[in-house]
Parts: structure tokens; C-alpha cells; sequence
């Protein structure tokens, strides 16, 4: 097979990276056992130049999984531990006065662990809402500003954050806004009890995966690179924007579920989100151009951590998901 750097043409970049793809799905299940689709979201996400909220309960294999996508992708890798003492300086860098008896004494920035390109925030809602927001513009622009002088990060750049669903004392809720920077939210679910027999014999014993790159740093920019330049039909657009304006309570288009239990519905963030999900999975199976199955595969995760339920969807525990669920049967 030729090499992205050999300048490929848009149908045999598309070809490869369905079979590099498969080979990847392939080469992480040396390592992970299930979560199938928990992993190929995250590929969606990195592929579409999107953040990942994972939530899981402890002991599900989070970090692992991250970890080994690392790996795999031949991508730099940190994990940052939220904790309520943690300061922004913690995690985007900080300036220390660098003394020399040769020469004059000057400030040197020490860039922290953001710099990187996969970042794990490990329980990042246990951190006060100021060290949470150091992340934002890191997320947004893919920028770092210290001491007033800004650095750009290594491209490709991917978050990561996991919360735990158990523990709600002495945590700290992301802001909406901050919410709204995550491509998905991916709910981490227990594995069966064949999958986790598979789990026991491989982490009880002295099994050591051999992982293979599969993508390097180039062939990933060149596949983002490509995810743009699919073109979407308006009827699918159309679809998708409908969609997330259903969300809204004030909209002409709601359906009651909505107008009953939702106190903010989605921004066009969503949209954008839903069609580069889309994309990037037509991608994935082979095909050039995304259609409605594409964006309602992609519904769930982009539209569940955006829509603010009121105090009459707990109290008659209704949940998001099935809100998402009876707008898509629409």
C-alpha cells in the first residue's frame, strides 16, 4: 500500500483508511476486551478534530483504553489527575527565573502536561471550576497563553475526561459552556460476563500485548484533512439541523417530550458535530458521502450531555436518552 506522504487521491485515501481502520480495531483488541463502540466513537472524535467526555464508574478500563489508543496511533501521551488542589499553571505550564552565572538571569516556560497530543483529564470534575477552564482554550484553539505569550499545541490534539457517575460529594459540575466543547459524551457500560471471563484470564496472568502502530502522526492530520472535504447533501444537513432544533422547548418543531422536560435545548455546535461524526463514520465503512443513518448513529453521544433537563423529567425520572430516543423515532 503507498503512504499518505505519496500524495494519494481522495477515493484511495478513503480505501485506506477503512482497512487501516479494521487493522486498528484489530490491534487494540489485543489489549482491550468489548467496548467496541466506546472505542470507535473515540476514533470518530480524534478523526473529526473533537474532545471525548467518558463516564464510567472505577475500574472499567478508562485510562487503558486511552492509553492504548496512544500507543497504536504512535501519539504523545498524559494523563492529568484531577484533584480540588490542582491549579491551571498545574496543567498548562509554568515560568521559572532560570539563573546562570554566565549569563544574565531570564525567565524560562516549563510547559506543563497539556502538551501533548492525547491528554487523559482523569476525573476532571473533582478540580474547582478555575483549573477546569485552563482546558477550555487548549480545547477550543488549540492554544496554550502564559505569561502572555501564547503557544500552539502539537497537532493532532485530543482531550479526554472521565468523570465518575458514583461519587457526586465535593465534585464539581462542568459548566455548560464547557460541556458544549465535548464532541461526545460516551457513557462507559459494565462488560458481559464472557468479556469479562476474557478480561480475568488476560489481566491474572503474565499476557503482554505486542502493539503495532497502525497510524502515524501525518497519516491522522491527512485523514482530519479528508473529513472535511466530504461533501453532504442538503437533505442531509437539513436532517441534522431539524434534528437538533427539536431539541429546542421554544421551537415551532418541538415535540411535546421537549417542551415538557427540556429547559435548554442544543446550539448549532451540535450540528456541526453530528455532521462530522457522520462523515467520519461514512468514512470508517468505506463509503464517500454520509445519509440520515450516519447522523442517527451519531445523536446519542453529541446530543446527551447538551440538553438541560427541568426538575419535572427527574421527578417523573425521565431521562435525556429517552428523550433523544422518541426525537429520532420522529
Amino acid at each position: 500500500m503507498k503512504t499518505i506522504e505519496t500524495e494519494l487521491s481522495d477515493k484511495e485515501l478513503v480505501n485506506a483508511l477503512h482497512g487501516k481502520y479494521n487493522l486498528l480495531v484489530s490491534e487494540i483488541s489485543k489489549a482491550i476486551v468489548g467496548q467496541d463502540e466506546i472505542i470507535r466513537q473515540l476514533i470518530i472524535s480524534i478523526l473529526a478534530k473533537g474532545h471525548c467526555l467518558l463516564i464510567g464508574v472505577p475500574g472499567l478500563a478508562k485510562t487503558l483504553i486511552v492509553k492504548t489508543l496512544a500507543e497504536v496511533l504512535d501519539l504523545s501521551f498524559n494523563r492529568i489527575q484531577f484533584t480540588p488542589d490542582l491549579m491551571p499553571s498545574d496543567i498548562t505550564g509554568i515560568e521559572i527565573l532560570e539563573q546562570s552565572y554566565e549569563k544574565s538571569d531570564k525567565f524560562k516556560f516549563v510547559k506543563g502536561p497539556v502538551f501533548a497530543n492525547i491528554i487523559l483529564a482523569d476525573e476532571i470534575n473533582r478540580t474547582p471550576p478555575k483549573t477546569q477552564s485552563a482546558l477550555l482554550e487548549a480545547m477550543q484553539e488549540h492554544k496554550v497563553t502564559a505569561a502572555g505569550k501564547t503557544y500552539s499545541l502539537d497537532e493532532p490534539f485530543f482531550v479526554l475526561a472521565t468523570q465518575n457517575p458514583i461519587e457526586q460529594e465535593g465534585t464539581y459540575p462542568l459548566p455548560e459552556a464547557q460541556l458544549d466543547r465535548f464532541m461526545f459524551n460516551l457513557w462507559l457500560d459494565y462488560p458481559s460476563f464472557n468479556e469479562e471471563l476474557e478480561i480475568i484470564r488476560k489481566t491474572t496472568s503474565n499476557y503482554e500485548p505486542d502493539l503495532k502502530k497502525v497510524f502515524s502522526k501525518n497519516e491522522i492530520l491527512a485523514f482530519q484533512d479528508l473529513v472535511r472535504r466530504v461533501p453532504v447533501s442538503d437533505e442531509v444537513i437539513s436532517y441534522a439541523v431539524k434534528l437538533v432544533s427539536k431539541t429546542r422547548p421554544g421551537s415551532a418543531d418541538a415535540i411535546p417530550l421537549v417542551k415538557k422536560y427540556i429547559n435548554w435545548g442544543a446550539g448549532p455546535r451540535a450540528s456541526q458535530n453530528l455532521i462530522l461524526a457522520a462523515k467520519t463514520n461514512c468514512l470508517l465503512e468505506g463509503r464517500f458521502s454520509p445519509g440520515r443513518s450516519d447522523i442517527d448513529k451519531a445523536a446519542l453521544p453529541v446530543l446527551r450531555h447538551r440538553l438541560i433537563a427541568n426538575f419535572n423529567a427527574e421527578a417523573d425520572g425521565m431521562p435525556v436518552t429517552s428523550i433523544i430516543s422518541e426525537l429520532l423515532r420522529e
